[in-house]
Formats: C-alpha cells, structure tokens, sequence
C-alpha cells in the first residue's frame, strides 16, 4: 500500500511516499480503507524532531484517519465491510501510521460516521474538535468575554462557535490577516483583532470596554502570550494548549507577581490525559451529531492527495491556512 514515511528529520521533503505491506486485522482488528487522513500541527514539529519524545524512525505520521471497513478480524464484529467509521488514534495512545492508504486498528476504538457526515469533516472533529470541546469544559465561558487567539485554525474555528453556544458573553477573535478575521466573524465571533499589528492588545481593551477579556484560550505562542497575559481582567484565566506554547514563553517576574495580585489564573491544557478516563465515542457522536446537522462548521484548509503530504505540511507551516487540512489518499 502507498504511506507517508520519515525516514530522516527535517523539512517536509523529508515527507516521503513509499510502498510498504498492507496490514491484516488481528483478531478484534478492524481494517479501515483511508479516506482522510488530519495533517496537525504537531507533526510538522515531530518531523523535525522538536516536539516532546524523538519518534523511533522509520515512522509514518498521523494520528486521526476517517474511512471504510475494509475487513474485519476474528471476533470483530461490531462493524460491517463498507461501513463509514473514524478512528482517533490518539485516544488509543496510537501516535502514527495515519498517512497511508490503510490502517488496522482494535475495534474497541473505532466510532461509527452519520451517513450524511463527509470524511473531511469527521477527521477535523478528532484532534481540534475534541480540543475545542473540552477546553470549553475545563474553561467555562457562560456570560463572561472570551478572546481567542488563533481564531480561525482547526480548534479556533470551533472555539468560537462552541464559547457561543455555551453562552458566552462576548468573544473575541484574534488573528493574523483579515480574511482570517472575516471567517471568524462569520462563525459568530463578536470582534475582531489582528495580532500582527502593534496596536492589537489595545484593540482588544476597546472591545472589551477596557475590562480585558474574562478568558483566554491562547495557542498562538511566544509575543502573542506574553501580550495576552497582559491584558487579562483580574481573576481572568487564560489556557495555554498546542504544539506553539510548549517552548519557554519567556514571562518574567513582573508579570508573574501581576498575576498573583490580580487573583488571575495560568492553566495548561492537554488533551491526551483527558481521554483516559474514556468517554470520546460518546464526544465524538455529540460533535458528530452538530457538524452533520449543520449547527457547527468546520473550515476546509484544503485536501491533498496522499503523496503531497510535503505541500499540506508547508501549508500549514506558512501560518497562512485556515481551519483543517487533509490528506486524501
């Protein structure tokens, strides 16, 4: 079968299409023809090994895929041959072999799609839509004002759609062009600031009638978190998550005794540790359920075929995509 494998760390043209054997379900295994395949961030930063743990190479990317039951292993039969299902590999401690034209996988982790449901969608509502869903439940939004920086990538999107439906006052979107700004709008966004300009966190004090923002949902990194932090309301929280805000952000003592005096709240968030104690098929159908009965919009940042996984990895790193990009094998 065609994959995606990283033989050597380095730029995306270490992104190399190869051949290699089609696996066999084991018994309770599922095998799932690809469909899409999520390209995150992340991975961008695992091929050139500066994120977390060095990956063991040769590796094949991918950690979210969406598709077909191809066949069925002994004793795996909750699924049907032809069956449209999606697969969070992550939530099953799986960090790779999502690039490639199939993937076999225990059935315990397999979710069914609605059939009304595209695979483009479902693979944009693993990683960014679990990320999303949660950070409003860790971070409640109700009836407080809400900046969110990064507004218009793969969990920003939904962010603004998810702070609204929980009730949030006000939300506030950060980006970094207008186009950017003008989908986030269009998601519901109440504001919009581009974090590019010099004068954006006073912009963001005018929207917020110089209160500052109540929460932060913050994954933009470096300059735009130490601004952030700045321009918290006091007793304010702000959420530091992604691939982005996992280097040293730099703040210094002065900012910290602010926090501290200000009753304001600093708070990581990771998603893997909250998929532990299970409860992602049941999430996964909620999200599901919304995108398919078009109460929540996922942003297309573009499909590319299997073997232009480079192309999609440069696209994303050029800071200039939207929403979710896809591989199409």
């Amino acid at each position: 079968m065609k994959a995606i494998q990283i033989n050597r760390f380095g730029g995306p043209d270490m992104l190399v299409p190869t051949n290699v054997a089609k696996p066999l379900p084991r018994p309770g295994e599922v095998l799932i023809r690809v469909r899409a395949a999520g390209v995150n961030f992340f991975e961008t930063l695992q091929r050139q090994n500066r994120y977390g743990a060095t990956p063991v190479l040769p590796m094949i990317p991918g950690v979210e895929i969406a598709g077909t039951v191809e066949a069925l292993g002994e004793a795996a039969q909750d699924f049907q041959r032809g069956e449209r299902v999606a697969v969070p590999l992550f939530a099953a401690g799986i960090f790779s072999g999502g690039y490639a034209e199939y993937v076999a996988v225990d059935a315990a982790h397999v979710v069914a799609l609605p059939r009304g449901l595209p695979f483009e969608t479902a693979v944009a509502l693993m990683v960014q839509g679990l990320t999303a869903h949660h950070l409003v439940r860790q971070a409640e939004p109700a009836s407080k004002t809400v900046l969110i920086n990064a507004a218009a990538g793969g969990v920003g999107s939904l962010l603004i759609q998810m702070a609204k439906r929980a009730g949030a006052k006000r939300v506030i979107a950060a980006a970094s062009s207008e186009h950017k700004l003008a989908l986030a709008r269009d998601l519901g966004a109440d504001a919009g600031v581009d974090y590019t300009q010099p004068n954006w966190s006073a912009q963001v004090r005018d929207a917020t009638g110089g209160a500052g923002p109540d929460i932060i949902y913050e994954s933009a990194g470096g300059d735009v978190t130490r601004t952030s932090l700045e321009l918290l309301a006091p007793s304010g929280r702000i959420v530091l998550f992604g691939a982005l805000n996992t280097r040293d952000p730099g703040l210094n003592m002065a900012q910290l005794q602010n926090l501290i005096s200000s009753n304001q709240s600093l708070a990581g968030f990771s998603l893997p540790p909250l998929l532990a104690a299970g409860g992602v098929k049941a999430d996964l159908a909620t999200l599901f359920g919304l995108a398919e009965r078009g109460e929540l919009t996922v942003l297309s940042g573009g499909s590319f075929p299997l073997e232009q996984a480079a192309a999609a990895h440069e696209a994303l790193e050029s800071r200039r995509s939207v929403g979710k990009i896809v591989l199409v094998p």
